[in-house]
């Protein structure tokens, strides 16, 4: 009996050391950063981690999402690119010598924002199309469309007569809309870039779990042949969840052009392969039907902690792709012990 007792607390020890090393790793990291540089832990730090992390945030729900039904998205960057070049086209000060459109009159913050996130919920219906009623594997047809998107971004931003330029000179009130903050100059600052990622995580984790789209959503993401006796319709649903994905990363990339001030056809570069990872360290299974908003929020603060913390004492840029990429693959064959375990 105590044999067996011992064996069953071994058996725990070691589960929940492999579910749970990847965050004993990084905060063996963290703990590292603090003790070479213990000015990291500062108010002021962490409200700049996340105003970072909140472009991240919403790009990640949307990628989430669709790799919760065994899908995955390589076009999101891509389009958080075109996002970000349209609206920033479209709300350039009325004063600025190089508007893409010299004629254009003010238009309200919200409409080239609304006009950015339908573009890339149009593209991502479009990748629904091609996975759900084609049969393509998603990472084919997310491929094909990322290079179809940045064709057409970087037709549209080479621009006559200025050609390739990074497109600046945004009006105030956008640049306010993203980079203002709740009370400013006090201790208790908080930048409108974390208010609209907190905004879109209520409603987020609202539609995945206490809506009809959520459920049929897991069980796709579980077991499509399964969900469809169920009744569940997968097509809808998964034109749905790639529609929802590109509003996000159209609404993403719209912050991002007035959180750096510019957009250019190569703004967004990669940043689906930095949401995939935070989602899989967060928790999101690559076998599909397993994933949680705060599991993919966690994902992309441990992400943002680290790029953040090994640049504030100094480390190589280069160093810190290696960091991240071993992330990525430890949290991945975390996964499919996991997945095959189960099996």
């Amino acid at each position: 009996m105590e044999k067996q007792k011992f064996s069953l607390k071994g058996k725990f020890d070691k589960t929940w050391l492999m579910n749970n090393v990847i965050y004993i790793v990084l905060i063996a990291l963290l703990v590292v950063i603090v003790a070479i540089s213990p000015d990291f832990l500062s108010i002021n730090n962490f409200r700049n981690i996340l105003a970072q992390a909140s472009t991240r945030i919403i790009i990640a729900l949307g990628v989430g999402g669709i790799l919760i039904t065994q899908g995955t998205d390589l076009s999101a960057g891509r389009m958080v690119g075109l996002s970000a070049v349209l609206s920033a086209s479209m709300l350039q000060a009325t004063d600025y010598a190089y508007r893409m459109y010299p004629h254009l009159q003010k238009l309200p913050v919200v409409v080239p924002i609304v006009v950015a996130m339908l573009a890339c919920g149009i593209i991502g219906l479009l990748n629904g199309v091609v996975v759900s009623i084609f049969q393509v594997p998603p990472f084919i047809a997310t491929l094909g469309m990322m290079i179809i998107v940045y064709g057409l971004n970087s037709i549209y931003f080479d621009r006559p007569p200025y050609g390739a330029q990074p497109i600046g000179g945004l009006d105030k009130d956008f640049s306010n809309f993203v980079l203002g903050s709740i009370g400013t100059g006090t201790k208790f600052e908080i930048p409108y870039l974390i208010i609209y990622a907190i905004i879109v995580t209520l409603i987020v984790w609202l539609l995945w779990n206490k809506t009809r789209f959520g459920k049929n959503m897991y069980a796709i993401g579980g077991n499509p042949e399964a969900a469809t006796v169920s009744g569940v319709n997968v097509v809808k649903y998964l034109l749905l969840i790639y529609f929802l994905a590109g509003a996000l990363y159209g609404f993403a990339g719209s912050l991002e052009a007035g959180r750096v001030g510019s957009a250019t056809n190569n703004t967004g570069n990669m940043y689906e392969l930095d949401a995939i990872a935070a989602c899989v360290v967060g928790g999101v299974s690559t076998a599909g039907g397993i994933g949680t908003v705060p599991g993919i929020i966690t994902g992309v603060l441990i992400f943002q902690v680290i790029n953040y913390g090994l640049a504030f004492i100094g480390v190589n840029p280069y160093y810190q792709y290696i960091v991240k990429g071993l992330i990525i693959v430890s949290a991945v064959a975390i996964d499919i012990r996991k997945y095959i375990k189960k099996k």
